[in-house]
């Protein structure tokens, strides 16, 4: 496939990286000549400097050959007018900008986006999927990472095993036996910052990030057999009143009735047009760093700081102050990777990384073949697919054990007419089960062609 992307930033890098990795044709498009020269000499790309959104710069980048262009610039205009070129001038195929400002989002202008208009296929808003993803590991407390797969039937968690999980030095194959109503399969575990897909043999360590699928209605069971029986927050301080953080403060009021708000912003302005947007939050005008302030939102009695304003340095400092004045978990948004390895040895308790985000998103419009969806696990190990067996795929009609599956790939869950299946080496697929199947980063490709439309099939 031959893909341009258009902004050699953090989250562009990282789709290159992803795309590179998977032997596909990439051409980069960067304003900054030091970006350009750094993502040149560091991967097998074509590197260009000049602005994406010029009819010249396309051409020279190949548009007229492209399947794709995933337009990431800091430029919500430039990513919008370089999809336009490239659909009016071009007729790339697939076109997935990204759009920040929230005037761009309103439902009243959807239209804007339509094929007549301004014709992007996908549009990514870093700060809704942001927020998204925070509310939803609030509904799985303990957990640092939840992502619901086949129509929300299964997740994907990650959890953190402390000294006293249960688990702890316990051969993978006898899980099966300790819980054997529980339909739960570990599919990838970090330890010391590297991961990899574990063998039936291996064992949980303390402090490994344990990544694992299980059906939706089990969470709360699973959840428990790792440790964590937290309660749902129901009393909440959210540092940072901008887009991201309204947006949650909406998502409680909306949904979660009996949960209580607060937000606290340093800008007067920002912190006034929140107020008027939010009927039963409560806005603070302050420093999160204030002493004082943190205390007149009880952040003492609250069971969830969530920081997320647009300094990383603010949200790690005003995390660790709020934990240390009684709250009691801390979620804190981090733009530079180069910090989350430090993080949860502070004691933080949750990181939120709006690159790992915004890229796990773009990825479930690059994937080919019949996968459905596909999400970036814990920066470049690797990722969370769900594809649709068809008749002509390897996979069907022959026990697992048996299916020559890759290195580092592994099933997770088997979803056949509604119904979870865990999967062991003599589960048999059949044709049109949906099929949550965990790939490190170099067996993405080899999975895309398993399942592949063949051309027998038709």
């Amino acid at each position: 496939m031959k893909v341009i992307v258009c902004g050699a930033g953090l989250v562009g890098t990282s789709i290159v990286r992803h795309l590179v990795a998977e032997d596909n044709d990439v051409t980069v498009i960067d304003s900054s000549a030091d970006l350009i020269r750094k993502i040149g000499d560091s991967m097998d790309v074509k590197a260009m400097e000049g602005f994406a959104s010029h009819p010249d710069v396309l051409e020279r980048a190949g548009a007229g050959d492209a399947d794709m262009i995933v337009a990431v610039t800091y430029s919500d205009e430039v990513n919008m007018v370089a999809c336009q070129v490239a659909h009016s001038l071009f007729e790339v195929p697939s076109k997935i900008a990204r759009v920040r400002h929230q005037s761009y989002l309103n439902p009243i202008w959807a239209d804007l986006f339509s094929r007549d208009h301004m014709p992007i296929d996908v549009i990514i808003s870093p700060e809704i999927e942001v927020g998204r993803a925070i509310s939803r590991r609030l509904h799985v407390p303990g957990a640092f990472d939840t992502i619901p797969l086949a129509d929300g039937v299964v997740q994907l968690l990650g959890v953190r095993c402390a000294d006293d999980c249960p688990l702890l030095n316990t051969p993978l194959r006898q899980l099966t036996e300790l819980f054997p109503d529980l339909h739960m399969t570990i599919v990838g575990i970090i330890r010391g910052g590297k991961g990899f897909v574990p063998s039936s043999a291996d064992h949980m360590l303390a402090g490994d990030e344990v990544y694992f699928v299980c059906e939706s209605v089990q969470v709360p069971r699973v959840m428990a057999a790792f440790g964590h029986e937290e309660p749902e927050a129901r009393r909440i301080v959210i540092l940072g009143g901008g887009n991201i953080g309204c947006y949650l403060a909406h998502e409680i009021e909306e949904h979660r009735p009996g949960v209580s708000a607060r937000i606290i912003e340093f800008n007067k302005d920002r912190a006034h047009v929140a107020a008027q947007g939010l009927s039963r939050t409560v806005v603070l005008n302050g420093d999160a760093l204030d002493p004082e302030i943190l205390e007149e939102a009880n952040v003492g009695a609250a069971e969830a700081v969530i920081a997320v304003t647009n300094d990383d340095e603010v949200n790690i400092l005003a995390s660790l102050l709020a934990k240390r004045y009684g709250a009691k978990k801390a979620m804190t948004l981090i733009n530079n990777p180069t910090y989350s390895p430090l993080i949860t040895t502070l004691g933080i308790d949750v990181v939120v990384s709006p690159r790992a985000i915004t890229v796990s998103t773009i990825l479930q419009h690059i994937r080919r073949g019949r996968i459905r969806a596909a999400h970036a696990v814990h920066e470049d190990f690797g990722e969370i697919m769900e594809a649709e067996a068809l008749e002509t795929s390897s996979l069907v009609g022959t026990p697992i054990r048996d299916a020559g599956l890759p290195d580092g790939v592994l099933i997770g869950a088997i979803i056949r007419d509604g119904q979870v299946i865990t999967p062991t080496g003599d589960t048999v697929i059949k044709a049109h089960d949906r099929v949550i199947i965990f790939a490190e980063t170099e067996a993405v490709k080899k999975v895309e062609r398993i399942f592949a439309v063949s051309l027998e099939f038709f």
